[in-house]
């Protein structure tokens, strides 16, 4: 076969029309060989030494290489991993940069650098082949016609998110063809969409898409990963959503549909760690590459890894070529792929310096100064569990933030406990006590009640205890923290009086999440009473217990959906419920919001002091003076509280405009100020004014 010098630039494999250029980085290598493979992927057929290295890129060119090539690369170099070198060239390693990949990974001792079972553990060497059983890269060629499909561009003040598996979200959703369930095509199906739309969402975020390895435990347990937070390639898609001949134009057909139907598409992208797991773990891509240059290793011993994520390693974003891996990857997946932003897993460890978290690291700054990458929304989840790794409101300005503070105060309130109206209040204003600095605004909190990682909606309020037994660690993993409460009975029930608590306390979670001051993330599923049987941590539960529950939808008790579709609304219909501004309370004779108590006056010092308060009442003034107020009243009290409404300026009544729960006087529709309303138990009621 004719070989080329070629390129040190771009990395990957780069098809021109003519032939293909391989670079690859590694700084520590001695020699470097591309396998090629033919269709299947089983049988090599060449195999080709880089023949230059530029600046610590090895690079080739090969003319009759075109798009469909099957390869991979065997890496060599010194097995030394007391100084955090494990090179080993009978390991067939996948291209970092690779954009498709073919075959499936099939566990064996072989995927080791070391011999598994030798007495010196990860310091012996292993020389046999795993080719057979590993995952290979494909030439691509990036063409794709996308027509006319305009990014939507929904503003912040705008966005409303739901997160959502791919696989999991239509699974079992019987009005989507059997043959896209599970898949992209599957979540742009022309049923999703309308369910979309009803809801009034304006994003989908995914949970992670690119490329993932089962973890061998998994596999020997019969479980799989499912949330995929094991990624082995961070520019291919996971097979598993399409095909491996169509995976990447499936994603980018998925995207243009749902940017058609005016909804952004975010990624949950996990660039802390990688799926080789520590020092036992195996050999699949970027350990055998270069492992001192691509992982955080222990300074005074490389033998080991650093462990911010709890996954065994980290990636070394100080590294310039591993930042600019991270770089490459985000603006492929925004100028190829038409993504519209990102949610950052454990994104603390991406600003690690070696002296720790930093908000100018090179990693914010490199963002901050792309010119694709600092217009895309940035989501980061503001923690990882190495040291000072909780980093809420800490990251730099143009970030919003997963608010775990949100979601614990409104879990709180909700269920009942004590002590929590001052935080509430915080909460549903936008944490201005976390993100009011630097000039940030409302939108740098990402609320939410419920994620993927944890209980879903139905379970908040139908479990006080995880039950995690399926996954096979004696219920040890998981929260134990849930702040939630069965309300009588662990798990489902045919009372009437418990499943209607649940169902109010359902709503009123749901209630609060949209009439907060920031951005709303919901989960899929949660508008439709979807459970995992108490599962609070179902990452490895590929099935029906992970997968979303859509018979609740349509059937009373469970359907939310009419009242997410309100809630929605009401967001679009009173621009003073999304966060454009910072709120003050009193400015000279006006008031941008007025906390008031259940007697219609102002609360002082001693009614924010109450404890056993289980109620919050207050008025949000309409940004434009023509517009109108809105009463906001909260009550997580086990009974009904009478609340006298409130006057306000040019306000003549106050037109119920959301009850979550209907009051028993139906005569309230629209009472006069100074009218005594009885806010039912466990509910939200929103008024509006009328002049």
């Amino acid at each position: 076969m004719k070989v080329e010098p070629g390129v040190p630039y771009p990395l990957g494999a780069t098809f021109d029309g003519r032939g293909t250029n391989f670079a690859i980085f590694s700084a520590n290598a001695e020699k470097i060989e591309l396998c090629l493979f033919d269709n299947t992927g089983r049988r090599e057929t060449d195999r080709v030494v880089l023949p230059a290295v530029s600046e610590d890129v090895w690079h080739a060119y090969l003319p009759q290489v075109v798009p469909g090539q099957v390869y991979g690369y065997r890496v060599y170099g010194p097995y030394d991993p007391e100084r955090g070198h494990r090179f080993n060239p009978h390991k067939l390693l996948l291209d970092p940069y690779a954009k498709r990949l073919t075959g499936h990974f099939v566990w064996s001792d072989a995927h080791f650098a070391y011999r598994m079972r030798s007495a010196r553990g990860d310091l012996s060497f292993d020389k046999r082949d795993n080719a057979r059983g590993v995952p290979k890269a494909v030439v691509v060629d990036d063409a794709f016609t996308w027509g006319r499909h305009p990014r939507p561009a929904v503003p912040w003040h705008s966005t409303v998110i739901y997160e959502a598996h791919v696989r999991g979200l239509t699974m079992l959703r019987e009005d989507v063809p059997s043959h896209l369930r599970g898949s992209f095509r599957g979540l742009a199906a022309p049923s999703m969409i309308e369910h979309y739309k009803r809801l009034g969402i304006t994003a989908i975020e995914l949970l992670p898409v690119h490329a993932f390895v089962d973890e061998r435990m998994l596999v020997d347990k019969g479980l799989r990963q499912y949330w995929g937070y094991g990624t082995i390639g961070f520019f291919a898609p996971e097979p598993r959503y399409g095909t491996p001949e169509t995976g990447v134009e499936d994603f980018k057909s998925m995207v243009g549909q749902l940017h058609d139907a005016g909804l952004e598409v975010y990624l949950d992208v996990v660039y802390n760690h990688t799926g080789e797991g520590n020092h036992l773990g195996p050999t699949l891509s970027f350990r055998g590459i270069d492992n001192a240059s691509y992982y955080w290793l222990r300074p005074n011993a490389p033998r080991y890894y650093e462990d911010f994520t709890g996954t065994g390693n980290s990636l070394n974003l100080t590294h310039p070529r591993v930042l600019q891996m991270v770089m490459d990857s985000l603006r492929y997946w925004v100028e190829q792929c038409h993504v519209d932003g990102f949610r950052f897993d454990l994104a603390t460890t991406l600003g690690r310096e070696p002296h720790g978290f930093d908000p100018t690291s090179g990693f914010f700054a490199a963002i901050g100064q792309d010119p694709v990458l600092s217009r895309v929304k940035l989501i980061a989840e503001p923690w990882d569990i190495g040291l000072g790794g909780y980093q809420l409101g800490g990251f730099p300005p143009g970030w919003s933030e997963w608010n775990d503070q949100f979601r614990r105060t409104v879990r709180s309130f909700w269920r009942g406990d004590a002590n929590q109206i001052r935080d509430l209040a915080a909460r549903v204003t936008g944490s201005a006590d976390r993100f009011r600095h630097r000039r940030r605004m409302p939108r740098a909190s990402i609320n939410h009640v419920t994620v993927h990682d944890g209980f879903t909606l139905a379970d908040l309020v139908s479990y006080a205890r995880k039950h995690n037994e399926a996954n096979g660690e004696g219920n040890r993993d998981g929260s134990d923290d849930n702040i939630s409460a069965n309300w009588g009975v662990e798990g489902p029930t045919t009372d009437k009086e418990i499943r209607e608590v649940r169902r109010r306390v359902r709503s009123g979670l749901l209630a609060t999440l949209f009439l907060s001051q920031g951005v709303p993330l919901m989960l899929a599923g949660d508008e439709v009473g979807n459970s995992q049987g108490g599962n609070n941590n179902p990452y490895c539960q590929d099935n029906e217990v992970g997968w979303v529950d859509w018979s609740g939808l349509g059937r009373d008790g469970d359907d939310l959906v009419a009242l997410v579709e309100k809630l929605t609304a009401l967001r679009r219909d009173y621009p003073q419920l999304q966060g454009r501004r910072w709120l003050v309370g009193r400015r000279g004779d006006q008031y941008d919001v007025k906390w008031l108590t259940p007697g219609g006056t102002e609360m002082d010092g001693a009614d924010w002091a109450f404890a056993e308060a289980r109620f919050l009442s207050y008025v949000l003034a309409p940004l434009d003076p023509s517009g109108a107020p809105l009463l906001i009243l909260f009550n997580a009290a086990a009974h009904p509280v009478d609340v006298v409404l409130p006057t306000w300026p040019d306000c003549a009544a106050w037109t119920r405009v959301l009850a979550t729960v209907a009051p028993d006087d139906p005569r309230t529709e629209a009472p006069k100020p100074g009218t005594t309303f009885a806010t039912p138990s466990r509910s939200v009621t929103v008024f509006a004014g009328t002049p």
